[in-house]
C-alpha cells in the first residue's frame, strides 16, 4: 500500500486519532495497545516503549518484554503525536480498574473499557478496506493489516533519505539489514547524486 492509499484510509476512520498516533511513531500494534499514562513523557515529548499488551483466548491479556533489546526504546512525539496523545487522556471514560503484569491506565479502551488489543485492529482495517473498496474504484488489497502500514511508513522514511540506524532504532528492528531491505536499490545515477550532495 503507497502513501496515498495510506492517507486515504485515516479520514474515513471512525477513530482518526489512533491512526494518525499509529501511523506517526510505527509502535507495533501490541506495543501501542500496551502503552499507559506512565509511558509518556510530555514534557520531554518522548514515548517510552518497553512492553507489549497481548491477548489469548487461554489465558487473557498478559504483558511480555519485546522480543529484543533493540525493541526497548523512545520514540519521540511530533506536535501532532503530543496532541493526539493528549486527546487520548481526555476522551479516556469508563476504564475499568485492571492491573495486568504491574500495568495500569491503558490508553485505547474497547466499548467495555478494557485495553485494546491487536484483533480490535484487525477488524478495524477489514472495515476499512472494504468501506473504501465499496466507494472506489482502485481497490485496496483485500488483506491490509496495521503492519502493512508499518511497512509503509519504513519505506517512506527510506526513500526521503533517513539514516538507516536511525530508522533501525526508531522501527525497533534487532538487525540492520532488516531495515536496509526498505532502502531503494541503488544505481550509478543515485550513486552520483550522493556523492554530488556530499561532496558538494
Amino acid at each position: 500500500m503507497n502513501k496515498k492509499e495510506n492517507w486515504i484510509l485515516c479520514p474515513i476512520c471512525g477513530n482518526k486519532t489512533r491512526l494518525k498516533i499509529r501511523e506517526d511513531t510505527e509502535l507495533r500494534i501490541s506495543e501501542l495497545c500496551g502503552l499507559t499514562d506512565t509511558d509518556l513523557d510530555f514534557e520531554n515529548r518522548i514515548i517510552n516503549v518497553d512492553h507489549q499488551l497481548l491477548r489469548t483466548k487461554e489465558t487473557g491479556y498478559y504483558i511480555e518484554t519485546p522480543k529484543t533489546k533493540s525493541g526497548i526504546r523512545q520514540i519521540p512525539m511530533s506536535a501532532k503525536v503530543f496532541e493526539a496523545l493528549k486527546r487520548v487522556q481526555t476522551r479516556r471514560r469508563n476504564a475499568k480498574p485492571l492491573i495486568i503484569g504491574g500495568y495500569s491506565s491503558f490508553l485505547f479502551l474497547n466499548r467495555d473499557g478494557c485495553p485494546e488489543t491487536a484483533v480490535n485492529y484487525d477488524t478495524m482495517f477489514r472495515g476499512l478496506v472494504k468501506k473504501y473498496n465499496k466507494h472506489h474504484k482502485e481497490a485496496l488489497p483485500k488483506i491490509v493489516t496495521p503492519h502493512t502500514l508499518r511497512h509503509t511508513f519504513c519505506t517512506t522514511m527510506a526513500n526521503a533519505g533517513m539514516n538507516p540506524k536511525a530508522l533501525q532504532y526508531i522501527m525497533g528492528h534487532s538487525n540492520i539489514t532488516m531495515t536496509l531491505n526498505y532502502y531503494a536499490h541503488a544505481t550509478f545515477d543515485s550513486a552520483k547524486a550522493e556523492m554530488l550532495r556530499l561532496v558538494a
